[in-house]
């Protein structure tokens, strides 16, 4: 038998070979052109769906989405965003919007989103984000909206603040909350609670000496939870670099996860030490400027969503949101993905998004 008869009992297709060779030729050539168009050009404009800012005060930002439907239901939609995050992640390119989904579904929506606090805003606390900024976006949206009941969206600490917000003011205008990605239990926050161990970790020193938390920090715990993510993506960029949309929806998350806020500085103790510390959410003795918040005063209806695959919120930390609230109407929804691909991208317009229209336009009348 010669080596050709050999090869090909083995199962090898020896007549494809220079076809494939021909093909790795050709996408070689392809990841030196676009690697320069990469490095050329900016990405995707993201954040576009035309909205109106109703309102600017220091760190906090209030939008109002354009409605684009016939029909509105009659419930606003209020957003909170997490204040290490911007808001874009959902709203990113047209056919890959949350917010223009939701628009398209006749919703009406407004964003609190975030900017950096300027360093003579290292003193805000807890409080200001709890009984300040959100009750005041929730009574311009009112205003704006004509409307007294409002549906409040958190998504990651956002649903954290909500949910603050929600168990202090229980007989205030929320209607429904909605919580992506929730912590409940800051024991579960395993890496987390290993990098703010207080043994090791001196908050008071950190925050005294630097005052607001730089971005640095931030985006470098996030990244320590998987160490290798960045070099790993970015050769799984090399091998693709050819392909325009794969190049598109790398840049588009790169981005958002690389454009972390800085935390005011005393707001951030206040996590540190109520939250990762003594874990007062969970154990129901959380306060706010002197008011408790027990999230078992809730007793509106609730969907928390959670990833099945979140490295950053684990299910341990998520899980007893569900159990501890006070409503009757509550459902947990368990989704496949991690803590982006939950609410922006492929995934999510394929699982999220439609479950939430479904499970929201009712409650929306």
């Amino acid at each position: 038998m010669n080596l050709s008869a050999g090869l090909s009992s083995a199962g090898l297709d020896l007549a494809g070979i220079p076809e494939r060779i021909q093909s790795e030729v050709q996408r070689a050539i392809q990841r030196s052109i676009k690697g320069v168009e990469y490095i050329s050009t900016s990405g995707p404009s993201l954040g576009s769906t035309p909205k109106d800012i109703l309102s600017v005060r220091g760190t906090m930002n209030l939008y109002h989405y354009r409605p684009v439907a016939d029909e509105v239901y009659r419930v606003p939609i209020l957003i909170v965003m997490a204040t290490t995050n911007r808001g874009y992640i959902l709203d990113m390119v047209p056919g890959q919007s949350f917010i223009e989904f939701l628009l398209k579904r006749g919703y009406d929506v407004y964003m609190l989103d975030w900017t950096a606090p300027k360093p003579e805003e290292k003193n805000l606390r807890m409080e200001d984000y709890v009984l300040d900024f959100i009750p005041d976006c929730v009574r311009r949206v009112q205003r704006d909206s004509g409307e007294t009941d409002v549906t409040v969206i958190g998504y990651c600490f956002g649903g954290v603040l909500s949910l603050l917000y929600g168990s202090i003011f229980a007989d205030g205008p929320m209607k429904n909350l909605i919580c992506f990605t929730t912590p409940v239990d800051f024991r579960e926050m395993k890496l987390f609670q290993n990098f703010s161990d207080k043994r090791y970790f001196d908050v008071d020193h950190l925050v005294d000496s630097i005052g607001n938390v730089p971005p640095e920090m931030i985006l470098s715990s996030f990244e320590m939870l998987r160490p290798a993510s960045r070099a790993a993506s970015q050769v799984q960029l090399w091998e693709n670099i050819w392909n325009d949309e794969f190049v598109k929806s790398y840049r588009m998350f790169d981005r958002w996860a690389t454009d972390t806020l800085p935390l005011a500085g005393e707001y951030f103790r206040t996590i540190t030490k109520d939250l990762m510390w003594d874990n007062k959410l969970y154990n129901d003795t959380m306060s706010v400027g002197g008011r408790k918040a027990e999230i078992a005063k809730i007793k509106v209806p609730i969907l928390h969503a959670v990833a099945e695959h979140d490295h950053i919120v684990p299910y341990d930390a998520a899980k007893p949101l569900i159990q501890k609230i006070g409503s009757v109407d509550k459902e947990e929804v368990m989704l496949k993905g991690g803590h982006v691909s939950l609410v922006a991208g492929a995934n999510a317009i394929k699982r999220l998004w439609p479950k939430l229209d479904s499970w929201l336009c009712e409650r929306s009348t």
